[in-house]
């Protein structure tokens, strides 16, 4: 018997109380974020200002 052959077509679990996410909500989730609001601005202002003094 190999390992997971007990589990491996059972029916995938589905919640009574919570609907399944679209999948546009579910990419939502691992969409690219600024942790650092301001971040990308203070380093384009940096570079603007190290461009001009050469």
């Amino acid at each position: 018997m190999a390992e997971y052959d007990d589990i491996i077509d059972m029916e995938h679990p589905t919640s009574k109380t919570h609907p399944r996410m679209s999948m546009k909500q579910r990419a939502a989730q691992f969409a690219p974020f600024a942790a650092l609001s301001g971040h990308d601005e203070a380093i384009a202002d940096t570079a603007r200002q190290n461009e001009d003094s050469y």
